[in-house]
């Protein structure tokens, strides 16, 4: 029989070490949190080689007495704890007392320490051994310097990844403890090169901008809700701006980094037929609870923890995602890639050749005769699409003025010209600029009248009155004040008077509101138009009886799908049943749905239903709503009825229909100054 003995400490230790250090990211997050724990506003992280070869911790906390120094790498040496009852509530990060013994018995290790009074201390260890210590001159806080890691313990190096895929794992820890504390101000630097600085300012917003960049910041809604003896707050991504995995999920319960089933399953949850299949939202949630109401000490490495009450939490999360979903009133807005500068005609690398153009064409400057004959040829010589766009009754002197906008109007979508071209039209419109002055300041009274008829039709944003109408204009404009806020920002779109366009490509209505143009997809708007009446509990759909039966034949596995499913259909208005020869008859349909659109629909819901099961009854229902909603949606490239739009309309201006069943945007805005910058008028 094997002779049972006591492990020797140093291997004890070792083994300890391993449950708590699996990597330098590891090192890096009980140092973090000690640092926190000691009350730092401010932390460095510096690793090289991944962490394999150096990492550098230091913080402005409380720092450590010299006379406990040595007593802080010893195994259950803690300061956050002294008794069972301690365990009950824990408020700080790092409590296992074993974190400092762990690294210091598989890495050389430095500390510096000080509490801001006189001299302060420096200690090193090698492999959990004390070297040497020392008073040293140091500023107030603590710095540890954990070098060579694992260099006692090859078994465990040989098992580290590249330096990049360490360093990434340590950047992802750091990136966590600068979102869970964002009034602490954080430094990453990576083999001398800075990689992170958050703000410290104590906004949660700062930090999220910091470390997760400034499109994802902006792409958030801020959370704020409660629940019994607990809070959420924060922020979650909008359902356009869902990713393709959830990397960018982090959740935190009482400043702590946690991964938490619950918390992600009421997240997903209240993105419910909001989002893209496949697309997951990212947030960054901040749940306080009563310390005795969670158990952080179920995981070694405490990313898990237990609630007292799962079903709260479940219910906080979800109605507060909810709430800020269903209280975000933004749309899209469109993208209008600028190809050329604002200000500019020409691109910094083409200034030098655009000043020897300008300079030699401003000798011919002298004679006054020969510009007017070179302006009133240009137009001529423009493309005839382009021409059409300014006003026919405008003298010439607007012709003059309009030249330079349509000619570089011209050279903006044209990427494939060649160099040589778009300098010849920079400098038509160079020659046009310089000879405009000595005529024009004397002719443009004359053009003043009709300058100002020709913006008027433009200016009109009112539905119907006829132009010579200028006093409801101005009736209608106290309409707005009514309203409680009076600020007159641009949120507040469904406040302002809208009217219906047209239609472009009979696929999108265009609604022209303010000073800006919404574009609205038809076919996903009714389709949520459709599935939000289907969702309600109290609808009942009119069935409509078939004087003849249609006949469908699907696979096996989908006819018995169907048959299962009966109870759900009929309550969507369908009438099934057997007809033999593996037929199905189809006795009645709802009296939206179109008969000719009643076998594909049932045939793609048995496709559908034939992968999910009827297990889960919400899920199955849903699937059926999905799709029966966008089988009776109107369908793009369908000419429609004007009043039929504006319906559609009505519901997307008001605020009612924000996304598609799908998870698609129904509308996007395109304001007046895009289109300005395009044609070149700001």
């Amino acid at each position: 029989m094997p002779t049972i003995r006591q492990l020797d400490p140093h291997v004890a230790d070792l083994i300890a070490a391993g449950e708590v250090v699996e990597r330098p990211a590891s090192v890096v997050k009980e140092l973090m949190e000690n640092a926190i724990d000691a009350g730092a506003g401010a932390v460095t992280v510096e690793i090289a080689h991944g962490g394999m070869a150096l990492i550098r911790v230091t913080d402005d906390g409380c720092g450590i007495a010299p006379d406990q120094c040595q007593t802080a790498f010893l195994r259950h040496a803690t300061s956050k704890i002294s008794s069972e009852y301690d365990l009950e509530a824990i408020g700080t990060l790092g409590f296992r007392g074993e974190a400092l013994a762990a690294i210091a018995a598989v890495s050389r290790v430095e500390l510096l320490t000080n509490q801001g009074q006189g001299l302060g201390t420096a200690l090193s260890l090698e492999g959990g051994q004390l070297v040497e210590q020392e008073e040293a001159g140091c500023p107030k806080g603590t710095t540890m310097l954990v070098r060579d890691l694992f260099f006692n313990t090859p078994a465990r190096l040989k098992f580290m990844k590249k330096d990049s895929a360490e360093g990434a794992a340590v950047f992802a820890v750091v990136q966590r403890l600068a979102l869970s504390h964002p009034e602490l101000s954080v430094k990453f630097i990576r083999d001398g090169k800075q990689e992170l600085l958050t703000p410290g300012d104590g906004q949660l917003k700062s930090a999220i901008y910091a470390v997760l960049g400034r499109d994802l910041a902006l792409g958030f809604l801020p959370v704020k809700g409660s629940g019994e003896h607990m809070e959420i707050s924060g922020f979650v991504s909008l359902p356009t701006c869902c990713r393709g995995s959830r990397s960018y999920q982090h959740f935190f319960v009482n400043g702590r980094y946690i991964k938490s089933r619950v918390m992600m399953a009421a997240l997903e949850e209240a993105y419910r037929n909001q989002k893209m299949v496949g697309k997951f939202p990212g947030c960054v949630l901040h749940l306080t609870v009563r310390p005795n109401t969670v158990d952080v000490n179920v995981h070694p490495t405490k990313t898990e923890v237990k609630f007292q009450n799962e079903q709260q939490v479940f219910s906080t999360v979800y109605h507060g995602v909810l709430a800020a979903l269903n209280g975000d009133q933004s749309r899209p807005q469109a993208v209008v890639k600028s190809v050329l500068p604002r200000q500019d005609t020409v691109t910094p690398n083409q200034t030098s050749l655009h000043d020897m153009l300008t300079s030699t064409v401003a000798q011919p400057k002298t004679t006054t005769t020969p510009p007017p004959a070179a302006v009133v040829s240009k137009p001529q010589t423009t493309p005839s699409p382009f021409r059409r766009v300014t006003p026919l009754d405008t003298p010439t002197v607007q012709e003059k003025k309009a030249a330079p906008a349509a000619s570089s109007f011209i050279s903006r979508p044209v990427v494939q010209r060649t160099v040589v071209e778009e300098k010849s039209v920079q400098a038509s419109v160079a020659v046009e600029s310089k000879q405009i002055p000595p005529t024009v300041v004397e002719e443009k009274p004359k053009a003043a009248a009709p300058v100002a008829t020709a913006p008027a039709p433009v200016g009109v944003k009112k539905p119907t009155p006829a132009p010579q109408v200028e006093k409801p204009v101005e009736a209608e404009i106290p309409i707005p004040v009514v309203e409680p806020e009076p600020e007159p920002t641009p949120v507040e779109e469904p406040q302002e008077p809208w009217v219906v366009r047209g239609e472009l490509f009979h696929t999108y209505i265009m609604v022209e509101q303010g000073d800006k143009v919404v574009l609205i997809d038809k076919h996903a708007a009714h389709e949520r138009v459709n599935f939000d009446r289907l969702k309600a509990q109290d609808y009942r759909p009119m069935v409509q009886e078939l004087l003849i039966p249609i006949t469908i034949t699907p696979g096996p596995q989908e006819r018995q799908v169907l048959l299962d499913g009966q109870e759900v259909l009929e309550g969507f208005g369908f009438q099934l049943e057997e007809f033999g020869a593996g037929s199905i008859a189809v006795r009645a349909v709802p009296d939206y749905l179109e008969t000719g659109d009643v076998e594909p629909t049932l045939l793609e819901l048995a496709k559908k239903l034939r992968l999910t099961g009827w297990a889960d009854p919400s899920a199955a229902r849903d699937e059926v709503m999905h799709t029966m909603a966008c089988k009776a949606a109107i369908k793009g490239g369908q000419r429609n009825d004007p009043q039929e739009l504006e319906r559609v309309a009505q519901k997307v201006m008001a605020g009612e229909v924000k996304y598609c069943p799908h998870g698609r945007p129904v509308a996007i805005e395109l304001t007046r100054g895009e289109l300005e910058k395009q044609f070149k008028r700001a």
